[in-house]
């Protein structure tokens, strides 16, 4: 693995593959196995989402938060907001649909007998973290700690209703996907607002860093116990170069904030290296990792390769690069949305959401390590 500065100013996390399969190179072999020895038609029952809001679909419209989106002109390209953050489909819609599998309803949505559970379930909450204390001044949100509980109470007292056999239903649970994002409000609703939060001045951002994955290890270690085994983790995208980060950090060239950048590299830069201990500390677990950073870099530093003429300003926002205020009720958005690689202060378009999920679950998906989202689903 090899950071290396940004041409706008961030750094890129190069991923060695071949260095990788240095240190995994048993349990790759196994993966694959495994995958070669199931026909191409397996797949995965069902999909569990946790998370934030960048792939939240619905459950903060639950909640007493000012972080929501169950208005217009959120969801215009569905025809109705959702409560997704974002013009249309998140990139966790696109995987399912790569994968042939329906969108999770969210959790909060659904009645305590609802069969619709035995299709997946999305815990994903706007405004949450890592840490408890994340997106607090949002108000109410489900940090990642409380989406475990509720998962366990899915476990527990939920799904036996609809799949009484222990056994159906742990192989249930096993052969389901568990996709995880979370992380990047530790930083922007945490980390990097000292008028509200201590961290900043507590630790360096290495060590943040290091408070962060130690909490994020036991917290992938309570899903293991859960009797989770298909893990895709997300890591955290380049969040200096978000609209709000450029306004908030008064950018005069709209280029990346280096900073930013580096402190969030802080973490990416940990934690993707942990994959070989995590994949053979917890026994017939895999770990997959998702690599959005790089992928993002890519989109805002040749944004005509992709079809986005727009690379550092919001489709819908107010002030400087549409960052200084999201997305408001009512407020006309940009004519061609498919052109802007972010639609809010914070969050990237549909479009730019269909190539970050593409790059993992696509046949000729990338971006994943050690296999791609449809290899995972598919062991």
């Amino acid at each position: 693995m090899e950071i290396m500065e940004a041409k706008n100013g961030g750094v890129e996390l190069h991923l060695d593959v071949h260095h990788l399969l240095d240190h995994i190179q048993i349990k790759l072999i196994m993966f694959l196995a495994i995958f070669s020895s199931v026909s191409h038609s397996a797949q995965s029952p069902a999909i569990f989402i946790f998370g934030d809001s960048l792939i939240d679909n619905g459950n903060n419209n639950y909640l007493p938060s000012i972080a929501k989106a169950n208005y217009f002109p959120y969801g215009i390209d569905l025809g109705v907001p959702t409560g997704r953050f974002c013009d249309g489909l998140t990139v966790t819609d696109y995987g399912a649909r790569w994968l042939g599998l329906p969108f999770p309803p969210p959790y909060l949505s659904l009645q305590s007998l609802s069969k619709e559970i035995v299709r997946g379930v999305n815990y994903a909450s706007a405004a949450a973290g890592i840490l408890d204390e994340t997106g607090r001044h949002y108000g109410s949100r489900i940090s990642f700690n409380r989406q475990i509980l509720l998962f366990e109470k899915t476990v527990k007292f939920q799904l036996p209703i609809l799949i009484a056999d222990p056994n159906a239903l742990a192989q249930f649970i096993a052969n389901s996907l568990f996709i995880i994002n979370i992380g990047s409000n530790d930083y922007i609703n945490n980390y990097l607002l000292p008028q509200y939060y201590t961290s900043s001045k507590t630790y360096s951002p290495e060590g943040f860093a290091d408070l962060l994955i130690t909490a994020f290890t036991r917290q992938l270690a309570s899903l293991y116990q859960l009797g989770v085994r298909k893990m895709l983790i997300v890591g955290i995208g380049p969040l200096g170069c978000i609209p709000s980060q450029l306004s908030m950090n008064n950018s005069t060239d709209g280029e990346c904030i280096k900073r930013v950048n580096d402190i969030v590299m802080a973490f990416n830069s940990r934690f993707f290296p942990m994959l070989p201990s995590l994949n053979s500390s917890f026994p017939g677990a895999f770990f997959v990792y998702q690599n959005i950073y790089d992928r993002f870099i890519n989109l805002i530093q040749n944004p005509s390769d992709y079809g986005f003429t727009v690379k550092n300003q919001a489709c819908c926002g107010s002030g400087r690069y549409g960052g200084e205020l999201s997305c408001l009720p009512l407020q006309v958005p940009c004519a061609a949305r498919n052109q802007y690689i972010f639609w809010d202060s914070f969050h990237p378009s549909q479009a730019a959401n269909a190539i970050i999920a593409a790059g993992c679950y696509s046949p000729s998906a990338t971006d994943c390590y050690p296999i791609s989202g449809r290899q995972l689903a598919q062991i």
